[in-house]
């Protein structure tokens, strides 16, 4: 055997997606507040870029000029209508590959200036930004701080307190205790394990907690013991002659009892007419029950999580012009700061008297800013287009709502646009538009869609509304089954299968006919 050495040459051609297309898609995924907080840490990390002040028509002039002369001579020159070309044939070319470089951009944090953020001089004025931070509500206590605080000023003795404060650190985020004592034990400090506690000890704790912990059920170790606690705590104050309300009278609590107590799996299959039969109870009696059993929470502890709501703010918004009978589309970008070149450093970096390391310092900025700028509004640009022909192909819906909704693929919007299918995703990722029938995902308007019998189509969106309008109008007594939805369905022109109605309906989040089921007297 032998082995041999060679040179060889190949000429080929491969394209590479550069950091700044990564970047430039990234700007255009992004929805309005994270653009926000992105142009923010910019404004904070490039001293070359500023938000614009009000200023007289004749300032404005006199800026424009400035900018418009600094930029010729450095030869800023826009590249993200370009970047997106790029990427479109980089997207046709290798599929797989730019998916994955896109699928973990919200985890990555690009710094786009390598030598770090500059602190900028004081001009005297407060600082927007920490006036803000200041003024920022601070983060709210956890369920286990909450409880915890709770639990130290309650009147017990030091071996059951001791033994609470482990049991309040054990329980979900329900507020369920769902462990057994044994294996709380086992997780517990050294210190109490040195007490060694029996399950005795530990249930005197959990007593306790149910007892005197805010909200009423917090320490249940499932369902039904976090119901008989809400209601033992509820008659308890109605034989205080605490007014509860009509909705939770004596009679409504001791029914409500009653089925959890003795007919809870029964009861959670809606078996109404055979809990009647075996309690003794008429139909209107358990209703009552049932309507004090809706009052109760299944989940006591979700209510005290410091978890934080995720604002909705919509990119666009569309509006109804009588005028001209049409549906206007505009952005809402007015949120994000108005930002220009800083004119200065701009003619700094032109001045040979300045150090040649300031000067591509700052050259390197103000290429930063630039593109930054350049991609936002490239965005602005593609995001209006794809709204806008969202709103002409849909028009049905703002009409007509969801019922009138049509199948609409990306790659017609793509070809109307001239653009790749890949952009229409990511410009329509995660983005909401505001319309005159509330705030809905933009992504929502693209769809797939069956066919009707007059052969037209119908969006999946609008089946799963079909359904959702047959079963608020149902007979409630005698609630419509999936068979029964297939024919109300077909009498209006779409044809599904069963099995297609059952996946809508859960989708929904719409139980079955037995168990929407209401029973009356």
């Amino acid at each position: 055997m032998r082995f041999d050495t060679s040179q060889q040459m190949k000429l080929g051609q491969q394209m590479k997606l550069s950091p700044r297309m990564i970047q430039s898609m990234e700007i255009l995924q992004m929805p309005l507040a994270e653009l926000h907080e992105r142009l923010e840490q910019e404004l904070e990390s490039n001293p070359t870029m500023e938000i614009v002040e009000t200023a007289t028509p004749s300032e404005d002039s006199n800026r424009d000029s400035d900018q418009s002369v600094s930029e010729g001579a450095l030869e800023i020159v826009p590249e993200s209508a370009e970047d997106f070309a790029r990427l479109d044939e980089y997207t046709d070319a290798n599929p797989e590959a730019a998916d994955n470089m896109f699928s973990g951009s919200k985890d990555r944090t690009r710094e786009f200036d390598e030598l770090g953020p500059r602190v900028r001089t004081s001009s005297g004025e407060r600082d927007a930004k920490l006036d803000a931070m200041m003024q920022a509500p601070a983060r709210g206590a956890s369920m286990s701080e909450q409880l915890s605080d709770q639990w130290s000023l309650t009147d017990v003795e030091d071996t059951v307190r001791t033994l609470g404060e482990v049991l309040i650190a054990a329980l979900d985020d329900d507020g369920y205790l769902r462990t057994s004592f044994e294996e709380v034990a086992d997780t517990a400090p050294e210190s109490v394990k040195a007490m060694n506690p029996t399950d005795a000890d530990w249930e005197m704790a959990l007593q306790a907690m149910q007892l005197f912990l805010e909200p009423t059920g917090i320490g249940a170790r499932d369902a039904r013991e976090c119901l008989l606690i809400q209601i033992d705590a509820r008659l308890d104050r109605v034989e205080r002659d605490d007014d509860e309300g009509p909705e939770l009278s004596g009679e409504g609590l001791l029914v409500a009892r009653r089925l959890v107590g003795e007919f809870f799996e029964d009861m959670m299959k809606n078996r109404l007419p055979k809990i009647a039969g075996k309690a003794g109870l008429t139909l209107d009696e358990i209703n009552l029950g049932l309507g004090v059993l809706k009052r109760l929470s299944l989940s006591p502890g979700r209510g005290m999580s410091a978890s934080e709501q995720t604002a909705v703010y919509p990119d666009a918004v569309v509006e109804y012009d009588e005028d001209t009978d049409r549906y206007i589309a505009y952005l809402t970008d007015g949120r994000l700061p108005d930002v220009q070149i800083n004119r200065e450093y701009a003619r700094m970096a032109m001045d040979n008297e300045v150090e040649k390391n300031d000067r591509d310092f700052l050259k390197k900025n103000l290429s930063n800013a630039q593109w930054l700028i350049d991609a936002i509004g490239q965005r602005r640009h593609t995001l209006l287009r794809v709204v806008n022909a969202v709103v002409d192909e849909q028009r049905e819906y703002f009409d007509y709502g969801p019922e009138a909704l049509k199948p609409l693929p990306m790659q017609p919007i793509a070809d109307r646009l001239g653009i790749h299918v890949a952009t229409v995703s990511r410009a329509v990722s995660e983005k909401f538009i505001m319309t005159p029938r509330g705030v809905v995902p933009l992504r929502s308007f693209f769809s797939g869609g069956l066919s009707t019998d007059s052969g037209e189509d119908v969006s999946a969106n609008a089946v799963r509304a079909a359904i959702e309008e047959l079963i608020e109008s149902e007979n409630k007594a005698k609630p419509l089954s999936d068979e029964a939805m297939v024919k109300a369905l077909k009498e209006r022109g779409i044809e599904i299968a069963r099995r297609t109605v059952a996946k809508y309906r859960d989708q929904l989040g719409i139980p079955t006919a037995r168990m929407r089921k209401q029973f009356k007297g």
